[in-house]
């Protein structure tokens, strides 16, 4: 699912290419992405995008229309497999995987998903106040303060994977850049943010802005280059998320997982969790007590 770094690249790339321009057409192909009927969604078309604006993991257009003096948004959630593409004016919806696109007079911006499900959604809203409903309520980190910070994660006490994925609590941050924040501030994904000392806390908040600020330049940077077509959460630049079997880039150890769902979380056993290989649940299961405890027993546990 893009997340905050990947959702300002998208704005970052959109804004020097529709920013001041009006949206002539929309075109959905898909009945399950519109998600609102009031608005209806040819009130929009016509109307001059004024504003882009991050909404936790959602991308909201700001239009008005100069006759009406409306104040409307279109918000777009990508969920985990919605991307954009800037296209040529008029550029076909080609293909199962295209949704919707979005006519400007230089060119459309087509929102894709993969997949048989379709979860990407798109909303028509009008006024501020209603744009805020769709808000999670999940505080900015980088204009919080480390207290701030350590009072929304301890406000109920979660391991640190869930607290930082949780958009009631911080906004934008997903598995992926969890993962890498983790695995920088040398903490396990499974501590609880009760038992954090005080100096822990302080690598976790840095680590936080640390992380996010190198990615959200980097990938600013690669969208000033070209629109940024190729959006995923697999990185090879990246420490430990998607890394699994592959050597930490720290201490050189192989990046473990933990596998649950759809997801898996990634973390370096030597680096963030004392040596300890946590347990997988799919796989404690079937191996119970044989389930290794540390890297020497499942490095021994490989060679049987």
């Amino acid at each position: 699912m893009p997340e905050l770094p990947d959702i300002t690249a998208y704005i970052s790339a959109l804004e020097p290419r529709i920013i001041g321009q009006p949206l002539e057409r929309i075109r959905v192909a898909s009945a399950f992405l519109l998600r609102t009927v009031r608005p209806p969604l040819a009130s929009v078309e016509g109307s001059v995008v004024r504003e882009l604006r991050r909404v936790g993991k959602r991308i909201a257009f700001g239009l008005d229309d100069d006759e009406q003096d409306n104040n409307l948004w279109l918000v777009l959630h990508l969920m985990i497999a919605g991307r954009l593409h800037w296209r040529a004016p008029g550029a076909k919806l080609a293909g199962r995987n295209s949704l919707a696109a979005f006519d400007f007079p230089n060119g459309s911006l087509v929102l894709t998903e993969a997949g048989a499900k379709r979860r990407a959604s798109l909303h028509v809203l009008s006024g501020e106040e209603t744009l805020r409903s769709l808000d999670a309520g999940g505080i900015d980190v980088f204009s919080a303060d480390l207290e701030s910070f350590r009072a929304t994660l301890t406000a109920e006490n979660h391991t640190l994977k869930r607290a930082l994925t949780d958009p009631r609590l911080l906004s934008g941050i997903g598995n992926a850049y969890s993962d890498e924040i983790l695995h920088a501030a040398r903490l396990s994904p499974v501590t609880l943010t009760s038992k954090l000392s005080a100096e822990e806390w302080q690598r976790l908040f840095a680590a936080t802005r640390e992380t996010l600020r190198i990615w959200i330049d980097r990938l600013r940077a690669e969208s000033r280059k070209a629109f940024p077509e190729k959006v995923t959460a697999f990185r090879k630049d990246m420490a430990v998320h998607g890394r699994f079997g592959l050597p930490c880039p720290r201490c050189g150890e192989p990046v473990q997982r933990i596998r649950y769902a759809d997801n898996e979380t990634n973390y370096c056993a030597k680096c963030q969790t004392g040596g300890r290989v946590l347990a997988d649940r799919a796989l404690s299961r079937l191996l119970g007590a044989d389930w290794p405890r540390t890297l020497d027993e499942l490095e021994a546990l490989k060679r049987r």
